[in-house]
């Protein structure tokens, strides 16, 4: 469940306002290699919503994360 806003004009809906971040947790994900810079320290990760994005190398698979909705980066991991 996720508050979100809805404009309405005349019962019509109009726009709908998501929050600027969401928490999610990382469906799946390889284990980061320590020395691997080769992408500025990022990895795949599935999210449990099937969206997949770069995280940082410490993240691993069960970890919730806050995600911004704007442009579906990474933020935080969420302890």
């Amino acid at each position: 469940s996720m508050p979100v806003q809805i404009a309405f004009n005349e019962g019509a809906p109009l726009y709908l306002e998501l929050p600027v971040t969401v928490e999610v947790v990382v469906a799946s994900t390889e284990p980061g290699l320590q020395g691997d810079r080769s992408n500025a320290g990022t990895k795949p990760a599935t999210l449990e919503t099937g969206a997949e994005i770069q995280v940082p190398l410490f993240i691993n698979t069960g970890d919730k994360l806050k995600v911004d909705t704007r442009d579906g980066s990474y933020v935080s991991r969420v302890n």
